[in-house]
């Protein structure tokens, strides 16, 4: 993904812990930990006061839960009542309008000049193949070249599968490029994905890799 976009999310994410954690108190936290256990009750401990601070003694230090704060819960990614094949059978779904759409046009140069727009779309071939892993490295490639379409496609395919870490991290990309389907899915023009697989018999050695193979090549993989 582009610096300035990667700079911005860790910024936010910064952000968002030091608002967390900004009335935390390490030292009255760790003595009232030490206090439980000393006690062996099982009870929460009496308030922890900070020493006296030039004959001053500060007000006690409680619990953030005391004082009425209540951590926000992220927002849940799919509604509970949504199962996982659904959502994979929508990553399914958006790939097969791609593929029907005129950006199957872009695979005709994509050998050549590697667009984002080019390696969008042939991800969703091989995903459509299921070649997961290197459907999943040319949608981090397009998506880093600024494809909006790329990034959603990450974050339905990491929540289809489980990997809610990847899948909150892909959809917040999705959201700061923008992303919003009536502009960036392609409209379909084409009743089959046929003419994909035509395109791809005239690629060279190097991208027929990525469709004979479950796995990424190995040069690729181990970076």
């Amino acid at each position: 993904m582009p610096d300035d976009l990667l700079l911005d999310l860790l910024r936010r994410q910064a952000e968002a812990i030091g608002r967390e954690f900004a009335d935390h108190d390490p030292v009255a936290f760790t003595q009232r930990l030490a206090a439980r256990i000393a006690a062996g009750t099982g009870r929460d401990p009496e308030a922890v006061t900070r020493g006296p601070v030039g004959g001053v003694r500060p007000a006690p230090v409680r619990p953030a839960a005391a004082r009425g704060r209540r951590r926000r819960r992220p927002t849940p990614l799919l509604d509970p009542g949504v199962p996982p094949a659904a959502v994979l059978a929508e990553a399914r779904r958006l790939c097969h309008v791609v593929l029907r759409s005129k950006d199957i046009d872009t695979l005709g140069a994509f050998a050549a000049d590697y667009d984002a727009a080019g390696a969008r779309t042939f991800a969703c071939l091989l995903y459509t193949l299921d070649k997961w892993d290197s459907a999943l490295y040319w949608w981090r490639f397009a998506a880093g070249a600024g494809d909006e379409l790329a990034a959603h496609l990450l974050a339905v395919h990491h929540a289809a599968v489980g990997r809610t870490t990847d899948a909150r991290l892909w959809r917040a990309v999705a959201r700061m490029m923008g992303f919003a389907a009536e502009r960036h899915l392609p409209l379909p023009v084409r009743g089959t994905t046929e003419l994909a697989l035509g395109f791809a018999r005239t690629w060279d050695r190097t991208l027929q890799s990525f469709l004979q193979h479950n796995h990424l090549p190995l040069e690729l993989a181990a970076h």
